[in-house]
C-alpha cells in the first residue's frame, strides 16, 4: 500500500471577510495538532474586538492564537514588522512539531508571512512631503496621481485610504518602479497549503449585513468610545478600520449612528470584493465552498485537502 504523503507544514485559511475563516482555522488547528497565527491586520490591535470579529476565548475552543492584541491603537500598522513577528511564531511552532494555521483576509500580510518578500524601506523626507500634500489636497488628488503612475495599485487601494496611497507613491518615488512591480512572484518560503473560503456574493452580502447588526448589538459604539479615550482617533491605521472609522464620524456629530451603521455595511461589502479579487489572483489558493459550512461539511473538506498534501 502506498504510504500517504505527510501533511503540509503550514496551512493558510484565506478569503473575504465574513466567509467563515476563523471557525475553519480553529477546526483545522484542532485536527492537525496546530495553533492559529492571526493574519488580520486589524486584529493585531488591542481592544479592537467587536468591530474586527475577533474570536472570544470561548470561541477559540482552547486553541492557542498568536498575534492578536499586539499593537496599541495609536501605532501605525507595519507589514514588514508583521512579517518578522509572524515568521517567529511560525518557525517556533514548526520547531515544536505543531502545525501553524495562518488565518486572515489581509492579503499583503498573508503574503508577507508566507512568501519570499522584501519590503522597500522608507524615506522620511519623501514621506513627510507626501503626507503634507495629503493634508493640503486630500486623498482624492493623490489617488488620481497614483492611478496615472500605477493603475493596478490605484484599483486595489480605496481613494479615501490616504495612508496606503502615500505609501504606494513613496515606494514608486524611492524605487522608480510601479508599486505593484515591487510585489514578487508567488514563491513560498514554507511548504504551505492555502485554502480559500468561497461564498457566493449575495450570501456574503447577507452575512456582512448580519455581522454588522451583531456588532452594534454587542456594543461596538461603546468599544469605539472607550478606544477613543486612549487615542484611537489619532491612530493613523486603527482609526480607519471598518466600523471604527464610521463610528468615530458619528461620535464627532458628522453623521447619525444609523448612517454610520449603513455605511459600515456598504464599505465592508466593497472591502470583501477587493479581498476576493486579491486572493483570486493567486493560483496557489484552493477554493472550497463556504456554503458547505452551513451543512457542517467545510472542516472535513478542508482536512481532506490538507491530507492529500496539495502544496502551493
Amino acid at each position: 500500500m502506498r504510504k500517504a504523503a505527510p501533511a503540509p507544514r503550514v496551512i493558510a485559511v484565506v478569503g473575504p471577510t465574513a466567509a467563515g475563516k476563523s471557525d475553519l482555522g480553529v477546526a483545522l488547528a484542532r485536527h492537525f495538532d496546530g495553533e492559529v497565527v492571526n493574519a488580520d491586520s486589524m486584529q493585531l490591535y488591542r481592544g479592537m474586538d467587536i468591530g474586527t470579529a475577533k474570536l472570544t476565548t470561548e470561541e477559540r475552543g482552547g486553541v492557542p492564537h498568536h498575534l492578536l492584541d499586539v499593537w496599541d491603537v495609536t501605532e501605525t500598522a507595519n507589514v514588514a514588522e508583521y512579517q518578522r513577528l509572524a515568521r517567529i511564531e511560525i518557525d517556533k511552532l514548526l520547531a515544536q512539531g505543531r502545525t501553524p494555521v495562518l488565518v486572515g483576509g489581509s492579503g499583503l500580510y498573508v503574503r508577507g508571512a508566507l512568501d519570499a518578500m522584501e519590503f522597500p524601506g522608507t524615506d522620511p523626507e519623501v514621506r513627510a512631503r507626501l503626507e503634507e500634500e495629503l493634508t493640503l489636497r486630500g486623498p482624492g488628488a493623490l489617488h488620481a496621481r497614483l492611478a496615472a503612475a500605477d493603475p493596478a495599485a490605484a484599483a486595489a487601494i480605496l481613494p479615501s485610504n490616504g495612508r496606503r496611497i502615500v505609501r504606494a507613491l513613496e515606494v514608486i518615488e524611492i524605487t522608480g518602479r510601479p508599486f505593484t512591480a515591487n510585489l514578487p512572484g508567488h514563491e513560498s518560503v514554507y511548504d504551505t497549503v492555502q485554502i480559500g473560503v468561497d461564498v457566493a456574493r449575495p450570501e456574503l452580502d447577507e452575512r456582512i449585513a448580519r455581522r454588522v447588526d451583531r456588532m452594534w448589538e454587542d456594543g461596538l459604539v461603546a468599544e469605539v468610545r472607550a478606544l477613543e479615550a486612549i487615542g484611537l482617533r489619532e491612530g493613523i491605521t486603527a482609526s480607519r478600520a471598518l466600523g471604527y472609522q464610521q463610528v468615530l464620524s458619528a461620535l464627532a456629530g458628522e453623521c447619525t449612528e444609523d448612517e454610520a451603521k449603513a455605511e459600515t455595511v456598504r464599505a465592508t461589502k466593497r472591502f470583501a470584493r477587493r479581498q476576493d479579487s486579491w486572493f483570486r489572483r493567486d493560483p496557489r489558493v484552493h477554493w472550497l465552498s463556504g456554503a458547505a459550512a452551513d451543512r457542517g461539511e467545510l472542516p472535513g473538506l478542508a482536512q481532506s485537502l490538507v491530507e492529500r498534501a496539495v502544496t502551493a
